[in-house]
């Protein structure tokens, strides 16, 4: 045998590992990327789900705090206010306060925004709701104001929501 036959050969076996440890390693990494790649777009999924799930429930709260402060105020020009009513609208204040705090740490900075006006309209009719039911209204507080600002909230809630649909891929109206 002489010694270009030896090395052929050897360059040939040394080939035929090297292309084998290759093809391995180029299957690896590939696979390495498609589990990178299905990581991301689960991730991606749990996220839109978890921001639905936030959007649904503050959506819902939202208008139900909206719709026991007008409750609330109605009650203020028919009869007293009683501790039932006065629970009920807590609950609501309080179930809105909850699912706002969560959105704070979900939403992006568009949701949030709409999300942290809609917070500040209720927040501010709910005090001149308990100033005006304490007997302690402040300059230009009466029923009928608490109830016109109430009664703005709905086109925030409206603003919020569109603004929530659209994170989500829903709708893509402005």
């Amino acid at each position: 045998m002489d010694l270009s036959s030896m090395i052929i050969a050897v360059a040939g076996v040394a080939g035929t590992l090297g292309a084998s440890v290759l093809t391995q390693r180029g299957s690896e990494r590939a696979k390495r990327r498609e589990i990178e790649l299905v990581r991301d777009h689960e991730e991606i999924r749990e996220n839109r789900s978890l921001r639905r799930k936030c959007y649904a429930e503050l959506n819902r709260d939202a208008r139900q705090f909206t719709t026991a402060l007008n409750r609330h105020l109605h009650v203020m020009r028919e009869r007293g206010v009683e501790d039932a009513d006065s629970d009920t609208l807590e609950e609501a204040k309080n179930a809105h306060r909850d699912r706002y705090s969560e959105a704070q740490m979900i939403a992006p900075d568009e949701v949030l925004m709409r999300a942290s006006v809609v917070n500040q309209a209720l927040n501010k009719v709910y005090g001149q709701v308990k100033r005006l039911e304490r007997g302690a209204p402040g300059p230009g507080e009466t029923i009928d104001a608490a109830a016109q600002a109430q009664h703005e909230v709905w086109d925030m809630l409206r603003a919020m929501r569109t603004a929530m649909r659209h994170d989500l891929g829903v709708s893509y109206e402005d």
